[in-house]
């Protein structure tokens, strides 16, 4: 079981009206009183031989079923259906999801470095990772946002944490798991889809909120990821806590599966990306995180996070809550975070790095959240 813990915030987050109407159908999934997106997928029938059909079939059946599953998942919003009574098919629309990604595999484009290697066959691409992935930790996280610790502040966000990254932040906190000094496959225990189910399972049973898929990065994992829950055999929000840099293929197969987004939105401006985080692949930083956020908007439910940098604030911070206000405001809340401190390479190497050699002064802090609240953003930080 899981360490009574109890976070009082968890409690009052949800007697803001505003709160309740963006996360409703994270809420009344978490309550048990909606099936989960993935469940009610799994009901949905394809009348296809999958391993028969041709990619470009495949794709233009997703696209068509998607709109039959938000048909689905309006129908059954609040409807306190007891889970036995769903019919479960095979093969279901749940099942032609994990066909493509693992179509994807082969030449894999899961996110937008779109590195192309076999990784059915062993390559290995920008991630370090073949077809396996390794999972870390998982636990109950009482750490994260207050709406996703649980309705009465407790059971925690049940967090499973994947070793491997598509981004090197020279920043990052999680270093030790998203880019190891050693072999990836050290950092994690080799987790496939039945033992993720197996995890998430009894997480779910010990109390936890959600499921909440991070790292490193799940992104790499998506086969791994969609394959469990089709094992996966109880009710539960599907959370992708993600740096939100998939390719528009992946979040294709996502939109149908998650129940809430906690994305990352880093920088405003390309070359801090480049710099910070060494994207250089074939599409550009904010060009593929403002996509992906639109689509996630669209999609379910959102909290994003966004980390105030010291000296960033008017090339990412600012732009970044601009176009949030401007394009999704009134859909999502916003995490602006305090919390960043220098880590692993800032450390390593302060000389290249000095602009952010520091944490952000209350000053900073403060102008960021005054910014916030003045383009009417509804944000809830942790701390």
């Amino acid at each position: 079981m899981s360490v009574a813990l109890y976070r009082p915030d968890a409690v009052m987050v949800w007697r803001n009206e505003e709160v309740v109407k963006r996360l409703r159908w994270y809420r009344s999934v978490m309550l048990n009183r909606t099936p989960a997106k993935f469940l009610l997928l799994k009901t949905i029938p394809v009348e296809m031989k999958l391993d028969e059909t041709s990619d470009e079939d495949l794709w233009k059946l997703n696209d068509d079923l998607h709109e039959e599953a938000v048909e689905l998942f309006n129908k059954y919003f609040e409807k306190r259906i007891n889970l036995d009574d769903l019919k479960i098919v095979e093969p279901s629309f749940l099942d032609l999801k994990i066909n493509l990604a693992y179509r994807m595999l082969r030449k894999c484009h899961f996110c937008e470095w779109r590195c192309g290697v076999n990784r059915l066959e062993g390559q290995k691409g920008v991630c370090k990772l073949d077809y396996r992935g390794y999972v870390s930790s998982f636990f109950h996280h009482y750490g994260e946002e207050a709406p996703l610790i649980g309705i009465e502040g407790k059971g925690g966000s049940g967090t499973i944490f994947f070793a491997s990254c598509t981004f090197h932040c020279v920043f990052c906190q999680n270093w030790d798991i998203s880019q190891p000094r050693g072999r990836i496959e050290d950092a994690g225990v080799d987790t496939d889809a039945r033992r993720l189910a197996a995890i998430a399972r009894r997480l779910r049973l010990d109390g936890a909120a959600n499921i909440n898929y991070v790292g490193g990065e799940p992104t790499p994992n998506l086969h791994i990821i969609l394959e469990s829950l089709k094992y996966l055999d109880v009710n539960v929000p599907i959370l992708w806590n993600s740096n939100m840099y998939m390719s528009e293929e992946a979040m294709k197969l996502l939109i149908d599966v998650v129940d809430i987004w906690l994305p990352d939105f880093k920088y405003w401006s390309n070359e801090c990306a480049r710099r910070f985080s060494k994207i250089g692949s074939k599409m550009e930083y904010r060009e593929a995180v403002t996509r992906n956020h639109l689509i996630a908007a669209e999609n379910g439910d959102m909290i994003i996070r966004h980390l105030i940098l010291p000296n960033h604030l008017e090339c990412d911070t600012k732009p970044i809550l601009r176009w949030i206000a401007d394009n999704i405001g009134n859909k999502v809340l916003v995490n602006v975070m305090e919390q960043y401190r220098p880590e692993h390479q800032v450390i390593l190497k302060p000389e290249l790095y000095k602009d952010i050699a520091r944490r952000p002064y209350r000053e900073e802090i403060l102008e960021a959240y005054s910014y916030a609240k003045q383009l009417g953003i509804i944000y809830e930080p942790i701390s």
